[in-house]
C-alpha cells in the first residue's frame, strides 16, 4: 500500500449568501457559489480544495465546475499525491478551460501531500514570511457608503484600500474623493476590471491628478486582450499599471513582459492553478515586474491557500485577500489566523491547516 495514494474523492457544492452584494465593472455577486473537493488518502489524511468560478472572469460557473470535478473522480482515485505536478499537467491537457476546477484539485492534492509530510504549506513553498498584510476592497457603491466604509476600515487598522472602478468615470471619481475623505491616510488602489478604453483610462487618471488623488496602482484598466491599449495607459501615466485578467497562463505572462504593458502582475490561483502560478511568479520576477496576489469570491479555504502562497514565496508588493464571510458563515475552520488586516501563518498546522465543518 502506498500511503499517499488517493483512496476516495468527495465533491460538494458551497452556497453561502453574501451579507451585501459585491459589484464590480462587469457584474454583481449576491452569493458564494463554489465547489469543495475532499481527497482522502490511504494514510487517512484528507486534502481540501475549492473552486471559485466567476463567470465574467473565467467563463465558469458552479455547474460547470461540479461537472468537471465529478468527471475527474475516477481518474484521481489511485493517484499518488506526491505526483501533483504530473497530475496537474495531465488535467490541464484535458480540462484546459476549467481552470477553477483544476485549481481545486491541485489545492487538495498539495494540501494532502504537505499534511503527509507534516509541514505547513507556506514552509513547503519557501517560508519567506510568516505574516502578510492585506488591503480591503470597497466595491462600486455610492459615495456616502464608500466614505462610511472607508472610515470603518481605517478604524480597523487597514492601511491600504482598493476600490472598483470602470462603470462610470464621474461616479468613480466621486467615490474616490469620498474614500479619501473617510480615510485620508490610507493608500489607494484602483481596479477597473477591464471597464475603460485606453483613452478613458488616461483621462480618468488625469482627472484624479487634478483632484490630488495619487493611486498606488491601477489594475487592469482595459479589456484583457488589448495589451497595446494597456501599454498606452502605462506610457501616459506615472501610476503603476497592473495586469490581472490579462494573465491566466505562463504564455500570457510572457506576452505582458514582451509588450512592456504593465509594471506588475496580479496572480490569482483561480486564474491559473497553483502549479502554473508558481511559474508566473518566476517569470514576473525574472523580468523585474512587481507581484500582487488577489482572489475571487472565496471562502477561507481558497483564501488561506493564497495566503500560504504569498507568504511562502514572499516579495508580493500588494496583497488583496480580504475575506467576504464572517467566521460563523465559513464552511471550514482553521487556516491562517486573521486579525484585521494581518494574516499570521500557523507553524504547527500542516498543509493549509483547514478542517471541514460537519455538516458542510
Amino acid at each position: 500500500m502506498n500511503a499517499t495514494k488517493i483512496k476516495n474523492v468527495a465533491i460538494e457544492a458551497i452556497n453561502i449568501p453574501l451579507d451585501e452584494p459585491f459589484t464590480i465593472a462587469i457584474g454583481t455577486k449576491y452569493a458564494i457559489e463554489n465547489v469543495l473537493i475532499t481527497i482522502q488518502l490511504e494514510n487517512g489524511m484528507e486534502g481540501y480544495g475549492e473552486a471559485a468560478p466567476l463567470e465574467p472572469i473565467n467563463g465558469e460557473n458552479q455547474a460547470t465546475a461540479l461537472a468537471a470535478l465529478n468527471s475527474c473522480r475516477e481518474f484521481l482515485i489511485g493517484q499518488d499525491v506526491a505526483n501533483y505536478r504530473q497530475i496537474a499537467r495531465h488535467l490541464k491537457s484535458v480540462f484546459r478551460a476549467q481552470v477553477t476546477a483544476r485549481t481545486a484539485i491541485e489545492m487538495a492534492l498539495i494540501d494532502a501531500f504537505t499534511k503527509s509530510l507534516n509541514i505547513p504549506l507556506f514552509q513547503f513553498w519557501g517560508g519567506a514570511e510568516q505574516t502578510i498584510e492585506t488591503d480591503y476592497t470597497i466595491d462600486i457603491v455610492t459615495p456616502d457608503v464608500a466614505k462610511l466604509n472607508a472610515a470603518k476600515l481605517k478604524q480597523k487598522g487597514y492601511r491600504t484600500l482598493k476600490t472598483k472602478v470602470g462603470k462610470n468615470l464621474v461616479h468613480d471619481i466621486d467615490r474616490l474623493l469620498a474614500i479619501r475623505e473617510g480615510a485620508p491616510d490610507c493608500r489607494l488602489m484602483l481596479d477597473a476590471n477591464q471597464g475603460y478604453s485606453p483613452s478613458e483610462a488616461v483621462h480618468f487618471l488625469e482627472e484624479l491628478e487634478k483632484n490630488n488623488i495619487h493611486p498606488e496602482l491601477f489594475e487592469q484598466p482595459v479589456i484583457k486582450h488589448d495589451l497595446r491599449g494597456m501599454k498606452f495607459v502605462k506610457d501616459h501615466s506615472s501610476v503603476p499599471i497592473g495586469a490581472d485578467e490579462s494573465v491566466f497562463t505562463v504564455a500570457d505572462a510572457i506576452n505582458v513582459v514582451q509588450t512592456g504593458c504593465a509594471d506588475l502582475i496580479n496572480i490569482k490561483l483561480m486564474k491559473s492553478g497553483l502549479v502554473e502560478a508558481l511559474d508566473i511568479a518566476a517569470i514576473a520576477r525574472s523580468a523585474n515586474l512587481g507581484l500582487m496576489i488577489g482572489c475571487m469570491i472565496e471562502t477561507k479555504l481558497a483564501l488561506g491557500c493564497a495566503v500560504h502562497f504569498a507568504a511562502g514565496l514572499g516579495g508580493f508588493s500588494f496583497i488583496d485577500l480580504d475575506p467576504h464571510l464572517s467566521p460563523n458563515q465559513e464552511p471550514v475552520i482553521g487556516g491562517p489566523a486573521f486579525n484585521d488586516p494581518v494574516y499570521t501563518l500557523p507553524v504547527n498546522l500542516p498543509g493549509i491547516g483547514i478542517s471541514k465543518k460537519c455538516p458542510l
